[in-house]
């Protein structure tokens, strides 16, 4: 397996939907299946907090996800656990600050997709001599999804990050919507994540269209 190009990464970024089974509204697999047919670009599946599945459920929720992204040809990204994106041969990690060091898991990992959060400029740089394949950059508004999400930065950090130069494959995250969605690439952002705006929409379809209609004409 090659690793993807920066370009064909900044392509898949560019409506990043995560979610767990403990942050959607309806069952994961309806909401997974109408954001797929919305039109989301690459999925991750964020097993984590409060009344998150573990173990053997943990991994069958995510056989379930994966076959939906496979029948839409949308890269699955496993969110910290390597262990389970090795077992399930998911498309890529993504992992934050707190998790396992961006070089062991790029060794672990081989050709796969690894995704960094970076909260700082520095942050972003040892991402990238890591081997990262792109950075999360966030909370760019006020999110409820994280409980111990960092203070919201807004688009300062994407803006400080291409002023020097570094090119990185940027998703920007936290309290995403349509509604504000256009500053994330005007900064220099790649693509925007989002959780709520899609898992707890009554209907994922729409939230996943209008989110997507906003991003073709910022693209």
């Amino acid at each position: 397996m090659e690793r993807y190009s920066a370009e064909k990464i900044k392509q898949l970024l560019k409506l990043y939907f995560i979610m767990g089974s403990n942050n959607s509204k309806l069952s994961p697999e309806e909401v997974l299946t109408q954001a797929l047919k919305g039109g989301i670009t690459i999925f991750q599946y964020r097993e984590k907090g409060e009344n998150a599945l573990s173990g053997k459920e943990k991994m069958e929720l995510g056989k379930r996800l994966q076959q939906l992204c496979k029948e839409f040809s949308v890269p699955f990204i496993v969110n910290d656990d390597i262990d389970l994106a090795l077992e399930l041969d998911a498309d890529g990690v993504h992992i934050g600050q707190d998790d396992e060091t961006a070089e062991a898991v790029r060794a672990k990992i081989g050709a796969k997709i690894l995704g960094v959060s970076a909260h700082s400029l520095e942050e972003v740089e040892v991402a990238i001599r890591a081997g990262a394949d792109y950075v999360g950059i966030g909370p760019i508004y006020q999110t409820n999804t994280k409980k111990d999400a960092k203070e919201v930065r807004g688009t300062v950090l994407i803006t400080d990050v291409r002023r020097q130069g570094v090119t990185i494959p940027i998703v920007g995250i936290g309290g995403i919507t349509a509604a504000n969605a256009a500053p994330v690439f005007q900064a220099g952002g790649d693509g925007v994540a989002v959780i709520s705006e899609i898992s707890g929409a009554d209907q994922p379809f729409a939230n996943t269209q209008s989110l997507l209609d906003v991003l073709n004409k910022e693209v």
